[in-house]
């Protein structure tokens, strides 16, 4: 049969390779770069949205609503941290979220950070008149002081951690001591100035700190750096950050300017001794003390601090923190000696305090790692690890399916076999050992092409199949490997446990 003349044209058309003439070629290539270039690089808020992370509130302006994905990677990038605690000698707090304004009056916060902060009012009301308490004792009656005294949103737990440092007598054999905390946060940042995870009113920080003796600052400087460097190369962000060293702000500052040059000359000793080539930020320390920020860039370009190590000589003054050493004029000033008649006296030093957030705000970091992998999850900060696809819906295979899933969550049950009649109740006692790995399930009676199709639009970083064969086998296939569920989830507990 002789086609028709629409249809000659149209295979005509379909194979006809479009000439073009090579003087063309190099506009035409310059063309194409450019319209890659002109690409829109990615944005954390749009991801957020279409990886169901995180969502805003008009009613909460500047305060995230993690939903359970991004709970996920919140909640991955805490543990991971704390992990890292266990070696950098750390020991998490948990401290209040408001305190009365004559704390942040004694810490200078209210004259140098008031207009960033959020008043709460105490309640003034009358309480009824309770003659006993109940334990059959009178309660003093609260003073009007006491009843109304306004309190402030933290926006930082350094004079929380001075707290504790004070609640006991310290010993130079005590130092350096090192709190962590991972406590919420809150700054009155303007309502202009609020973006999807960057710029937020409620946060929550890395936030540490560290008490040590005058000699101990640089190595504990170095030592944060390298903590630093540790976190950002498992994060993959270890070539894409700079370090900068801000110094005494025009205005606004306690201290001294002896006392601030010699904070200044002792971060810049330790920048010199990371390697790594740094710049200065005039004017741009905080109020307390000099410090070394960690720039990051976005997508956009845009730069972004994350972590930060600050120097401070003044918060403990304001504290009155202090701990017993002997020779306490020349300990004061970093020097050491071994001289027993300088020895033999005691006396007592005012600790300095280092301030260091590694991640920064988890949030601001989220952000960046969302753009930055770009649906590209690792492993082990992917929140949506694992899905078990059905080859059938059959019932054989959807019970497999389940079996697997709870080996591979960790929660099928085990009786424990210590456990006597003669010692604990056995009955409906059962054990688990949560492996911490997101598996999920698609039943779904579709075709098989599609529903993988749909699981790697979705980002999930591996695949499993069920269907009679691996129901026969006791096994999941894996790509072209036929494993065992305890065989899959030991490799993927391997992956999260190396941070791959």
């Amino acid at each position: 049969m002789i086609p028709s003349r629409l249809a000659r044209h149209t295979l005509i058309n379909a194979y006809r390779r479009p000439w073009v003439q090579h003087q063309c070629l190099p506009n035409r290539s310059y063309s194409q770069k450019q319209a890659s270039q002109a690409r829109e690089p990615p944005d954390h808020r749009k991801l957020g949205h279409q990886q169901s992370l995180f969502l805003t509130s008009e009613y909460s302006p500047g305060s995230p609503i993690f939903l359970p994905h991004g709970t996920r990677i919140f909640n991955r990038l805490v543990e991971f941290m704390r992990k890292q605690y266990v070696r950098y000698g750390f020991e998490e707090v948990i401290t209040p979220t408001m305190y009365k304004k004559s704390l942040w009056a004694k810490s200078g916060h209210l004259d140098n950070y008031a207009d960033d902060m959020y008043s709460v009012t105490g309640n003034t009301k009358a309480t009824p008149d309770q003659s006993h308490s109940c334990c059959g004792q009178e309660d003093a009656p609260k003073t009007p002081e006491e009843a109304e005294d306004d309190y402030g949103l933290k926006p930082m737990n350094c004079p929380g951690h001075c707290l504790i440092f004070a609640s006991k007598v310290r010993s130079y054999r005590d130092l350096p001591i090192r709190y962590a905390d991972f406590s919420p946060l809150h700054r009155n940042e303007i309502s202009g100035a609020l973006s999807g995870l960057t710029r937020v009113r409620r946060f929550h920080q890395d936030d540490g700190h560290i008490f040590c003796r005058p000699s101990q600052v640089e190595e504990e400087i170095k030592k944060t750096l390298d903590f630093v460097a540790v976190v950002y190369n498992v994060l993959r962000l270890g070539v894409s950050y700079r370090l900068a060293l801000s110094t005494r702000p025009k205005d606004h500052y306690i201290g001294t300017e002896e006392e601030w040059n010699r904070a200044e000359d002792a971060l810049k000793r330790a920048l010199d001794a990371s390697g790594k080539e740094w710049s200065v930020n005039e004017g741009d320390g905080a109020f307390y003390g000099p410090k070394i920020d960690i720039i990051l860039k976005d997508s956009d370009g845009k730069e972004h601090q994350t972590a930060t190590v600050q120097l401070d000589f003044q918060l403990p003054k304001r504290f009155e923190l202090q701990y017993q050493a002997p020779a306490p004029e020349l300990e004061m000033r970093g020097e050491i000696t071994k001289d027993p008649a300088l020895l033999a006296h005691q006396g007592l030093v005012t600790p300095v305090m280092i301030h260091r957030a590694v991640l920064g705000s988890v949030e601001r970091l989220m952000a960046l790692l969302i753009e930055n992998y770009n649906g590209k999850w690792p492993f082990w900060l992917n929140p949506r690890q694992i899905i078990i696809i059905s080859l059938n819906d059959t019932e054989p295979v959807v019970e497999w399916i389940s079996t697997v899933r709870k080996v591979l969550l960790g929660t099928e049950e085990q009786v424990p076999s210590q456990v006597t009649e003669a010692s604990v109740p056995t009955q409906g006692l059962v054990l688990n050992h949560p492996t911490g790995l997101t598996v999920d399930v698609d039943l779904s009676a579709r075709p098989v092409g599609g529903k993988l199709k749909e699981a790697r639009k979705n980002g999930y970083g591996h695949v499993l199949f069920v269907g009679e064969a691996e129901v026969r086998d006791k096994q999941v296939s894996l790509g072209k490997e036929r494993l065992s569920p305890a065989e899959v989830r030991d490799r993927m507990k391997a992956l999260v446990d190396t941070f791959q």
